[in-house]
């Protein structure tokens, strides 16, 4: 079983515990996401349709019924988006690309509109394409020629984008990327998870670190389970996640761990790394953090 603090200091291969691997090896997000790419329904294309968007999500048949106190803010004009951008800080900003002849357009608003009343450190806008010359124009800067299309902002810049998503996959995004209020650890330096391991050798508190990448579909598939299991887990489970293409101590951090596919969660205990499991199973997640808490699981 090897020390976290001294194996940062080593070369992986001093460690007996894990494979020895080539750090050449590492793959970037793209050599996971697309083995977990779900079909999906195709997009629409933007058309000149100016039907008012709100009406159209509402009068779907199978739609939940979309309330007037939605905190999903439209803009009209690059003006208007801009300055919502800039307004909004280092938040996450969320915005939808739509058109009001875009059925699935109007499908996922509502649950834009739901995820909008449970996490309020997000900003929500929405941007109708076909609206008006100014709308169009907005979309032709920021590159949308399909809808519905999910653009996520932080601090004025793109962070990531979808086309086509449903539900789910938009729950797991705004998580993934507006996280800044759960029980989960953010670290973001082989310094803060030296930190979090001191703060919890005195205490025996099992540490489960999600080692990411920004742009990677399981990590965010995982995430949801992720959070819920550090609000179920709190008394007895630490849960920290780093994005290892946040910047070059990520990124150095990851290598010396030998990740070479992502998700990958390591288990560290009074400082030492007892395992690890790579895959964004949630039954085997969840089985393998029992496990290193000494829960006999059959």
């Amino acid at each position: 079983m090897a020390t976290i603090t001294n194996f940062l200091s080593r070369s992986p291969s001093s460690l007996s515990t894990f494979p020895k691997i080539d750090p050449a090896c590492f793959q970037p997000a793209s050599f996971i996401v697309s083995s977990f790419t779900k079909r999906r329904p195709p997009p629409t294309r933007l058309g000149i349709s100016r039907t008012k968007f709100v009406t159209e999500a509402t009068a779907v048949p199978t739609t939940r019924k979309v309330e007037s106190d939605e905190r999903v803010q439209q803009v009209h004009s690059i003006k208007e988006f801009d300055e919502a951008l800039r307004a909004a800080k280092n938040r996450l900003v969320v915005v939808e690309y739509a058109a009001s002849h875009s059925y699935q357009s109007s499908r996922i608003y509502p649950f834009m509109v739901d995820l909008s009343r449970t996490c309020s450190d997000v900003v929500f806008l929405l941007v109708m394409g076909d609206e008006s010359e100014e709308t169009k124009e907005l979309c032709k800067r920021e590159k949308i020629d399909k809808v519905p299309h999910f653009s996520f902002y932080k601090s004025m810049e793109k962070i990531h984008e979808e086309e086509g998503i449903g539900p789910d996959q938009l729950m797991g995004d705004v998580l993934y990327y507006g996280d800044n209020h759960s029980a989960v650890v953010q670290l973001h330096s082989r310094d803060d998870v030296e930190k979090l391991i001191g703060e919890h050798k005195a205490d025996h508190k099992l540490i489960v670190l999600d080692v990411g990448l920004k742009h990677c579909g399981p990590c965010v598939k995982v995430y949801p389970t992720v959070l819920k299991l550090s609000r179920q887990m709190a008394d007895t489970v630490v849960f920290a996640r780093m994005n290892g293409d946040e910047n070059d101590s990520c990124m150095q951090f990851l290598k010396d761990m030998d990740v070479i596919e992502v998700p990958t969660f390591l288990f560290i205990r009074d400082g030492d790394i007892c395992g690890r499991y790579v895959g964004s199973g949630k039954g085997e997640l969840i089985g393998e953090i029992l496990r290193y808490q000494g829960v006999r699981v059959t």
